[in-house]
């Protein structure tokens, strides 16, 4: 399976952008999100990195949620109660 860069639903501050390359990346998104403040306002990148965060927040698609995935990919099943559930009975139990 490929993996794809999303903004984070769960993991999100703003819009999810640090979530998400913290996701894609196996890191942190805290350490991305150090990393982008450090960057940002000591090299003296604070608006063009405030445009890019914006540009980036539309470009990047939002991570689909996790319940459409599994209900387009799981086979329909009827509502029936699981197997293992028991009749109620009049008798009474020791």
């Amino acid at each position: 399976m490929e993996k794809k860069l999303y903004r984070s639903r769960n993991d999100r501050k703003f819009s999810g952008v640090c979530g998400g390359f913290g996701n894609y990346l196996n890191i942190d998104p805290t350490v991305i999100r150090v990393l982008y403040a450090i960057i940002s306002l000591f090299a003296g990148f604070f608006v063009p990195g405030l445009i890019l965060y914006v540009i980036l927040a539309v470009i990047i698609p939002e991570e689909p949620e996790r319940w459409q995935q599994e209900w387009q990919t799981a086979p329909q099943q009827e509502n029936r109660p699981p197997a293992s559930s028991q009749e109620p009975t009049d008798s009474p139990q020791e």
